[in-house]
C-alpha cells in the first residue's frame, strides 16, 4: 500500500506483484475512490462507469465490492458487483441506475457487453486483480477483448501473486511505462504461521487429519484437495464421523458456495472442504489452520493456500500431509522455492487417542 498508492493517485500504470495477505486490494481502491469522488462526472444525465475491477472468482469479486462499499461509504460514490453462475436480472437493474466502480468476472462482464448493458467508453481507470491467475484460467481473449473497448482508459492496474509470461505480455503491450512494485515472498512476511509436515500411508489420511483436529484442538479450519473429486468424498468421510464440514469448488452454483461460506464465517461448521478455487482473496476471520489433505500442484498454490489462516497480525498453522516418498520430495521442493522451514509434526495414531480417552474416563 506505501508503494503503490502514491503512483495510483498521481495517474501511472502500475504492474504489482506481491503475495496474499499484503493488502493489495487497498492499495487500488483507496486511490480510486479519492480520485473518482474528487472529479465527478456524467454522461448524458446519468452515472456511467468510470472504474473497472476485474478478478478471476465470484468470491473475489464479492469480497472486493464489499471493500468498495466499506472504504466509500461516506463518498458519493456508487459500485456495483457481477458475476456468473446467478440470474443476471438483478445485477442488470443495478447497472441501470448508474454505477461508477464496476467489479466483474470476465464471463459475466461479456455476456453483459454482448447484449447491451454495459458500455466501457467512459472507463478510465482499469484494475486487473489476480491477472495471473485469471490469464492460467484461459481469460486471455477475454481480457484483451475489454482492454481494446476502452477509447478513453488512462490508467491500468495489474496486480499479481507472480509475473508469469501471459502477465508481462499484457503489460508490455497495453501499459504505458507501469511502475513496477514487488514485495518478495519471503518467510519474514509470514512468521506467525508455523508450517508443518506430516507423513501417513495414503489408507490413513481421513484418520489422520480427525487425529490433527482433535489433538490440535482445532476449532476452524480450511482443508484443500486438489480435485473436486476428492473435496466432495472427503466432505462426505468426515461427516460420515461427526465432523461438521461442507465444501465449496467451482461445480457448485454461487448460492451454495455463499451459504456454505457464511455458515463457515459464522462458526457453524468445524472444517471448510476447499479446491483451490478457495485459495485466493477470501479473507476469513479467525482460521485456526490450513491442512493440505493434498500437495499443492504448484509451489505458488501452496502460498495461497497458507494465506488462509494467519491474517490480520494473528497466529496460524499450516499443515501439509504427505503419503509417500515422491510426495516428500515434492514438499521438500516447495519449501526451497518460499525459502521456509516445514517442520515435522508428531501426532498420535487414531486408535492411541481414543485408548486415552477411555483410560481419562
Amino acid at each position: 500500500q506505501r508503494e503503490t498508492i502514491p503512483p495510483v493517485l498521481a495517474g501511472r500504470d502500475v504492474l504489482g506483484c506481491a503475495q496474499t495477505g499484503t493488502g493489495k486490494t487497498a492499495a487500488f481502491a483507496l486511490p480510486i475512490l479519492q480520485r473518482l469522488s474528487q472529479e465527478r462526472k456524467q454522461h448524458a444525465g446519468r452515472r456511467t462507469i468510470r472504474a473497472l475491477i476485474l478478478t478471476p472468482t465470484r468470491e473475489l469479486a464479492l469480497q472486493i465490492f464489499e471493500n468498495f462499499e466499506s472504504y466509500g461509504k461516506s463518498l458519493p460514490l456508487t459500485s456495483c458487483v457481477i458475476f456468473g453462475g446467478v440470474g443476471q436480472q438483478p445485477q442488470v437493474e443495478a447497472l441501470s441506475r448508474g454505477v461508477d466502480i464496476l467489479v466483474a468476472t470476465p464471463g459475466r462482464l461479456n455476456d453483459l457487453i454482448g447484449q447491451g448493458h454495459i458500455t466501457l467508453e467512459h472507463i478510465e481507470i482499469f484494475v486487473l486483480d489476480e491477472a495471473d491467475r485469471m490469464l492460467d484460467m484461459g481469460f486471455v481473449r477475454d481480457v484483451t477483448r475489454i482492454l481494446d473497448l476502452m477509447p478513453k482508459r488512462k490508467n491500468l492496474g495489474m496486480f499479481s501473486a507472480t509475473i508469469s509470461r501471459e502477465v508481462m505480455d499484457i503489460s508490455w503491450v497495453y501499459q504505458r511505462d507501469p511502475v513496477e512494485i514487488v514485495v518478495r515472498p519471503v518467510q519474514e512476511n509470514r512468521p506467525q504461521i508455523q508450517q508443518y509436515r506430516i507423513k501417513v500411508d495414503q489408507g490413513g489420511k481421513v484418520d489422520l487429519l480427525i487425529a490433527i483436529l482433535e489433538k490440535e484442538q482445532l476449532d476452524r479450519v480450511i482443508v484443500f484437495c486438489n480435485t473436486k473429486n476428492t473435496t466432495d468424498r472427503l466432505t462426505g468421510l468426515l461427516q460420515m464421523k461427526g465432523v461438521a464440514a461442507q465444501c465449496i469448488h467451482g461445480d457448485l452454483s454461487q448460492k451454495v458456495r455463499e451459504k456454505v461460506l457464511s455458515a463457515f464465517r459464522a462458526g457453524d461448521l468445524r472444517v471448510l472442504v476447499a479446491t483451490d478455487v478457495a485459495a485466493r482473496g477470501l479473507d476469513i476471520d479467525d482460521v485456526d489452520a490450513v491442512i493440505n489433505y493434498d500437495i499443492p500442484e504448484e509451489g505458488e498454490y501452496y502460498v495461497h493456500r497458507i494465506g488462509r489462516t494467519g491474517r490480520a497480525g494473528r497466529s496460524g498453522k499450516a499443515v501439509t500431509i504427505c503419503s509417500g516418498r515422491r510426495q516428500g520430495g515434492e514438499l521438500i521442493q516447495i519449501a526451497r522455492m518460499v525459502k521456509t522451514k516445514i517442520s515435522r509434526m508428531d501426532i498420535p495414531r487414531p486408535e492411541e487417542i481414543r485408548q486415552r480417552r477411555q483410560e481419562d474416563i
